[in-house]
C-alpha cells in the first residue's frame, strides 16, 4: 500500500492529539455528577474522533481492511454540530453552555470546539474521502443522536440535581433546564434536521472533491 510520509505524519499527529485530549478529559473531569464528562456531546464527538483516527492509522498501515466510511462521515457531522451549537450558544449567552459563563481553559476549548473537528474534517473529506455512501452515515448519525438524547433525558437528568433551571434540572447544558419537554423535543428535532442537512452538504462536497481530484485507493 502506497502511503506518503506527509499522510503518515498527519494521521499520527491527529491520533496523538485526540488520544491526549480523550485521556485527559476522561481522567481529569468532574465525576461528582452521574455520567461525568460523558454527559456532554463534545466528549462523545472527541471519543468518536479518537476512534476514527485509530482506524485510519490501522488502515494506512495495513492492519485493517475496513474503511469505516459511515462512522467517519457521521463523526464529521457530529463535530460540525458541536462547533456550531457551542459557539452559537456561547456568543449568545456564555452561561447557556458553561457553568460560570467563562470560556475556561483556552487550549482545551479551542481544541474541542475548533482544531480537533477541523483536523477530522480534513481527513474525512480530502484524505480518506469518507463521503461515498449516504445511507450508512445517516444510520450512524440517527443512531448516535438517538442514544445520546435518550442518555441525557432518561439517565443524566433524573440522576443529577444540577444545573438547575426554571423548569427542570440535571440536563447537561444549563439552557435545556429552562425548556419544557415539548420545547426540548422541538430543539432536538430542529438540530437533528440541521445535522441531516449538513450530512447531505458534506456528502455533496466530498463527492465533488473526488470528481475534481481523483486519487488512487488507499488499498
Amino acid at each position: 500500500m502506497a502511503r506518503s510520509k506527509g499522510l503518515f505524519f498527519y494521521r499520527w499527529c491527529v491520533f496523538l492529539l485526540a488520544a491526549f485530549y480523550a485521556v485527559w478529559m476522561v481522567t481529569t473531569s468532574d465525576y461528582s455528577g452521574a455520567g461525568g464528562p460523558f454527559r456532554y456531546l463534545t466528549i462523545w464527538a472527541l471519543l468518536c474522533s479518537f476512534f476514527c483516527a485509530s482506524r485510519l492509522i490501522a488502515l494506512m498501515e495495513g492492519r485493517s481492511d475496513r474503511r469505516w466510511d459511515g462512522f467517519i462521515a457521521m463523526t464529521a457531522v457530529i463535530n460540525a454540530m458541536v462547533v456550531f451549537l457551542y459557539w452559537k450558544l456561547f456568543f449568545e449567552d456564555p452561561s447557556s453552555v458553561t457553568r460560570d459563563g467563562a470560556l475556561g481553559v483556552w487550549w482545551k476549548e479551542y481544541y474541542l470546539h475548533a482544531l480537533g473537528p477541523l483536523l477530522q474534517w480534513i481527513d474525512a473529506l480530502f484524505l480518506h474521502r469518507a463521503f461515498r455512501r449516504l445511507k450508512p452515515a445517516m444510520f450512524w448519525l440517527l443512531g448516535l443522536v438517538s442514544v445520546y438524547l435518550a442518555w441525557g433525558e432518561l439517565f443524566v437528568a433524573p440522576m443529577n440535581d444540577s444545573p438547575i433551571g426554571s423548569v427542570t434540572s440535571g440536563l447537561p447544558y444549563p439552557f435545556l433546564n429552562d425548556l419544557v419537554l415539548a420545547d426540548r423535543l422541538a430543539f432536538y428535532g430542529v438540530n437533528l434536521g440541521i445535522a441531516l442537512v449538513l450530512l447531505c452538504v458534506f456528502t455533496l462536497f466530498g463527492r465533488l472533491i473526488m470528481r475534481i481530484f481523483p486519487q488512487p485507493k488507499e488499498r
